[in-house]
């Protein structure tokens, strides 16, 4: 008789050529992959670095044409995300190189899915929010390539939109829309904010960290199709190894890449550490500081980040990640006591004494101190009265909510962000 349990998980990644100025080698990589008529995607503020002109000079000399697009917006909305794919609709381009941070390529990956399928990005939005439909086959090949340490994009099946009108951020998550190579040089961090590096690194330790402490694969419901198996399978023998490590990377290097931008070292164990941690929740996924990190980036938008652009407010993913995470590890304690504690020695760097439910969440505080991170949630533009709203969005990704550790209902989340507000 068959298992009411699930009892089957699966591990794919994007292959990643990883090392100093590996990016030299994007147009060898888009010519092997057949590639002709190639849209780059980034951002203004990357580009007026100069390395995404560097990059399609080098992809240029490879016989390819390359049509720029540099108005991807830092937290991308529905409208960016729109006038990217119409961008690549127009220029009938057959691929894709993405050279910024994640979302630089999370807009290259929904500008590839609209270009091969075309139909209103809304239509493959997540469900409850969008339609949730399901791309009919593979897309055109994409070439991502960071320059942040931390969201992990470029291995990662997901790409992550705001819906101002509506207040709450969604995503579009489908095993096509996974990059079809990688090339992660640390090369490209030299000139990254103090501030984004702080960020993008707490976004890759909340990445491996909630993967790492979610549910295990086997305790979700047995699909009735493989088309039914979701992209976030839970905690599992194949993401624990990578998400194990980034989390170890996390707590040793994330404090040097942040204290000096020289430190090529740190910043590579760091960009090393998003990807892995990319293919870790990739497979098992991440739950509740994601959760609620939607709605705090986008219920208000008042808070205006140092070190990121100034043309609009808003709230760094890292950031509206990391804030809940204390008290968020503090709830999900119980359903996995051993694991938070080797969680919490991993970023501790050291062995932890007389484990108890808060060791993590201090371990946590800690490290946000330490590279400066906004102490909780008020210091991002909330107040007290803003808590149901915030509850309310959360409760909207049920997605992410179904693979905690336990149970995750409305009071649970209130007293979660209620405890945010402040952690120090």
């Amino acid at each position: 008789m068959a298992s009411e349990h699930e009892t089957i998980f699966t591990m794919e990644a994007t292959p990643v050529k990883f090392g100093t100025g590996a990016s030299a080698d994007a147009g060898w990589e888009l010519a092997r992959l057949g590639v002709k008529r190639v849209m780059l995607v980034t951002d203004p503020r990357v580009a007026a670095l100069g390395q995404p002109e560097r990059i399609a000079r080098l992809i240029e000399a490879e016989g390819i044409e390359v049509v720029f697009y540099d108005r991807a917006r830092v937290e991308p909305t529905i409208d960016s995300m729109q006038d990217a794919a119409d961008f690549a609709l127009e220029n009938d381009v057959d691929g894709f190189v993405s050279v910024g941070g994640g979302s630089s390529m999370d807009t290259a990956k929904v500008a590839n899915l609209i270009s091969t399928h075309p139909a209103p990005v809304m239509e493959y939005v997540n469900p409850p929010i969008g339609e949730g439909k399901k791309p009919p086959s593979t897309l055109k090949p994409h070439l991502a390539i960071p320059t942040t340490s931390g969201t992990g994009s470029e291995a990662t099946t997901v790409a992550v939109l705001d819906l101002p009108d509506s207040k709450v951020k969604s995503g579009i998550s489908h095993r096509y829309l996974r990059p079809t190579q990688a090339i992660v040089d640390p090369d490209l961090t030299r000139s990254l904010p103090a501030e984004v590096t702080s960020s993008t690194g707490l976004d890759v330790v909340c990445h491996a960290a909630e993967s790492f402490l979610s549910k295990p694969f086997g305790a979700r419901p047995r699909p009735e199709s493989p088309d039914d198996r979701p992209p976030y399978q839970g905690s599992n023998p194949i993401a624990d190894v990578w998400s194990a490590k980034a989390l170890e990377f996390g707590g040793r290097y994330l404090r040097r890449a942040v204290a000096d931008g020289e430190d090529v070292e740190a910043r590579g164990f760091m960009m090393l550490a998003a990807t892995m941690a990319g293919v870790g929740f990739g497979s098992a996924g991440v739950h509740i500081p994601h959760s609620c990190a939607y709605p705090i980036a986008s219920v208000k938008h008042s808070y205006q980040p140092p070190g990121y652009p100034d043309d609009h407010p808003f709230v760094p993913h890292g950031h509206s990640v990391i804030v809940t995470a204390p008290a968020a590890f503090r709830f999900t304690y119980d359903a996995l006591p051993e694991r938070h504690h080797q969680v919490a020695e991993w970023l501790a760097s050291e062995p932890i004494g007389d484990p108890s439910p808060d060791s993590l969440p201090d371990v946590l505080r800690q490290l946000m101190k330490d590279v400066q991170a906004p102490s909780g949630v008020a210091a991002l533009g909330y107040a007290e009265d803003d808590i149901p709203a915030l509850v309310d969005g959360a409760m909207k990704q049920q997605r992410l909510l179904a693979i905690a550790p336990k149970e995750v209902r409305e009071d649970d989340l209130r007293h979660i962000i209620t405890a945010s507000m402040a952690n120090w």
